[in-house]
């Protein structure tokens, strides 16, 4: 079977087969585009430290494909097996990954290309269920599809990649509150019915969360650019510890890719273009660090991982919890900006048919907003359906990120969904907004 044969039937929601073949080509034509702009030199060169060769993810995509769905869901043999060990991501720091004897882009693609039409026919072949081992494959692919796209952002050289730019904020947009006030109470966080939910996901339990204020919009670039210029970067009173060290070792003076204009302005760098840093747009590139500080200098803080979920999935009228901040109908494009259909944030309010129950916009796509929590596991968490997926990264090492960013496919981006990663990170595509407690206000 081919991807050629993947047309699905719009007059009727997909079945779960139909589901998972949809995702599995939309992943693989997205993969594909990221590496068929770039030469095989690039492909092959380690573009930052940070980040593994790109020929490695492809092989690595390719690897959990043979794993999970010829082997796993198919009871077939291996593909390549012998490949195991070498695109482990467990055994190989990123930063080693260039010495390992990877295959070439020519045999990389034919490993993609056979991996894939083994796991087309096991699709056809088996009653794929609730399609999870599918559906995991595919986000699989499309998260490292993101990490793909933040190479290309950490590379040097000509651009590669081009979209349109987002429409233009709506005309509501400067007229909206600062916050929103998120009433107290119970809701019930995380999911026991999306088919397609990850372990961290999962359970669904209840949490009773105080009142709270949430930004109404994700911090901009020019409010940014207010804590820089008042000295945010060098006065210690707004940083973590641990964030003060890091911003002294670093030299953070900004966010990741801005650079001076030469006066009192600020440029960034934008898969290969240089350009004015947008005022109204979400601010990119920060880390926890940062955005702890600015949280801190605005006087407020970030969000608990709870108070970010309540404010995005929680109905105060009908007291259910939603899939999506608007409801459960999958993201178009009048809701949020995924899919990398626009290679950047949409101005800060937009989207007004994505906002929450309570009006508060953008919380799903743009950016990945950090929250004030570490990744650990809900309670009765269970690994599913093995330990490195989650359970491996729980503990204080990792922050977690909410609402997925621009790059983020529709996939892998839900009112429940969790990314985690180290608080000095930058090149991911992480902004923030902030809130207070409501009963500051009785102060």
């Amino acid at each position: 079977m081919t991807e050629d044969t993947l047309i699905p039937d719009v007059t009727k929601a997909p079945s779960p087969r139909e589901r998972a073949r949809i995702a599995l080509s939309t992943a693989r034509r997205r993969t594909l585009a990221l590496a068929d702009c770039l030469s095989d030199a690039e492909l092959i060169a380690q573009h930052s430290p940070l980040m593994s060769p790109l020929v490695w993810d492809l092989a690595h995509i390719a690897n959990q494909e043979d794993i999970w769905l010829v082997r796993r869901a198919g009871s077939r043999p291996a593909v390549r097996s012998d490949l195991d060990p070498l695109y482990d991501a467990f055994r190989h720091p990123r930063a080693d990954r260039p010495a390992l004897p990877l295959l070439d882009p020519a045999g990389t693609r034919r490993y993609l290309a056979d991996v894939r039409d083994q796991a087309l026919d096991v699709l056809a072949a088996i009653p794929p269920g609730d399609g999870f081992l599918f559906g995991m494959v595919a986000q699989h692919e499309q998260q490292h599809g993101e990490t793909m796209l933040a190479t290309h952002q950490l590379r040097a050289g000509p651009p590669v990649l081009d979209a349109p730019a987002p429409p233009p904020a709506p005309a509501d947009a400067r007229g909206l509150p600062r916050e929103v006030l998120v009433p107290g109470g119970p809701f019930t966080m995380g999911t026991d019915s999306d088919p397609w939910a990850l372990d961290n996901e999962r359970p669904a339990h209840t949490v009773d969360v105080p009142a709270f204020w949430m930004d109404t919009v994700p911090v901009t670039n020019a409010a940014y650019q207010e804590f820089i210029a008042d000295g945010g970067y060098d006065d210690p009173r707004w940083w973590h510890p641990d964030g003060w060290l890091h911003r002294k070792r670093a030299e953070l003076v900004a966010p990741r890719f801005w650079l001076r204009d030469g006066g009192t302005g600020w440029l960034r760098r934008r898969f290969g273009h240089v350009e004015e840093v947008p005022p109204d747009e979400p601010v990119l590139h920060v880390c926890w660090y940062e955005a702890d500080a600015y949280a801190r200098w605005a006087g407020r803080r970030l969000p608990t991982e709870a108070e970010w979920e309540k404010a995005a999935r929680h109905d105060p009228a009908t007291g259910r919890s939603l899939r999506h901040p608007w409801g459960d109908d999958p993201p178009g494009p009048e809701h949020a900006n995924l899919g990398r259909h626009h290679l950047r944030p949409a101005p800060a309010g937009s989207f007004p048919a994505g906002a929450s129950p309570l009006g508060i916009r953008q919380l799903l796509g743009d950016v990945w907003e950090w929250t004030s929590g570490d990744f650990t596991g809900y309670p009765g968490f269970t690994a599913h359906p093995y330990r490195e997926y989650s359970e491996v990264f729980f503990g204080p090492s990792y922050k977690v990120l909410r609402g997925g960013s621009f790059a983020t496919d529709p996939v892998a981006c839900r009112g429940t969904f969790r990314n985690w990663d180290h608080p000095i990170r930058r090149q991911i595509f992480a902004g923030f907004r902030t809130c207070r407690t409501a009963a500051e206000d009785a102060r």
